[in-house]
């Protein structure tokens, strides 16, 4: 089969824009980002190879994070701007030259579709997938800028509870770099939640090398900013995503309350 080679076209007609927006005209200066918020494929490029019980798992996208996003937007007032593409035909949150974006295996699944892929049509995932997205997040956060309105950066992610066949203790997680004004207040706050195990840094760390969104849009602009991660077990249903956007739009609401008493937004 082929599953792209022809680097000539990406999206079929019938497939939709990468960009998914909710919430654009939210007045929270909380703005959502959501990089692996969808598992589709572009159309030519039919299943990359992968039977459907793979598809559906998280190394295709962050299983129960876009209930708890769009909720979330919705509670807070915030834009959302998520990507519907699976991280598997490319991973919106990994620097376009590293290896792992556009992985030949993830986790111990071989992505047929994946393999021998030409410049040409790497580049033509990242032209009509990657770029899109991206450019619309600095497009927002321009026009913010413009209309004098403060921008803290959230992106949101879920990860698995069992990695390569060890148990992750955590619930949920704060991911950061350089920002060290909204990562310690939001570790605090979960904390202070009283019924959480709570990871720094854990399951995963942000850096240059293995991270963009918060890099390219956060720390480059001088946001604001952090990663959250929830653990895909907590937000496997409906009543798990309400429950978490709840406590999560609560933790950030104070956060927002703090802020802008100390004239920090």
């Amino acid at each position: 089969m082929n599953y792209g080679s022809d680097p000539s076209f990406l999206l079929a007609s019938t497939d939709v824009s990468p960009v998914l927006e909710h919430n654009a005209s939210g007045r929270s200066p909380f703005l959502f980002t959501c990089d692996h918020y969808g598992r589709l494929i572009p159309s030519p490029l039919g299943d990359l190879g992968l039977p459907e019980s793979e598809l559906v798992r998280h190394i295709a996208w962050d299983v129960g994070i876009a209930g708890v996003a769009t909720q979330l937007s919705d509670r807070l007032d915030a834009h959302l701007i998520a990507q519907r593409y699976s991280r598997l035909v490319i991973d919106c949150n990994r620097p376009p030259h590293a290896a792992s974006a556009i992985p030949l295996i993830s986790e111990a699944t071989t992505v047929p579709g994946n393999e021998g892929l030409s410049r040409e049509a790497a580049e033509m995932r990242r032209a009509q997938i990657f770029d899109p997205y991206h450019r619309r997040i600095d497009e927002i956060i321009d026009a913010r800028a413009q209309q004098g309105m403060a921008t803290v950066l959230v992106s949101l992610h879920s990860f698995t509870p069992v990695y390569s066949g060890i148990a992750r203790p955590w619930h949920i997680g704060t991911l950061y770099h350089r920002d060290t004004v909204l990562p310690p207040r939001l570790l605090k706050q979960l904390r202070n939640e009283g019924d959480l195990v709570v990871g720094d840094n854990e399951p995963y760390a942000v850096s240059d090398e293995t991270d963009y969104t918060i890099p390219a849009h956060g720390e480059k602009r001088g946001l604001m900013n952090s990663g959250i991660e929830i653990r895909q077990d907590l937000i496997s249903d409906q009543a798990g995503e309400t429950a978490w956007a709840e406590r999560l739009a609560r933790v950030l609401g104070e956060i927002e309350t703090a802020l802008r008493a100390e004239a920090l937004i």
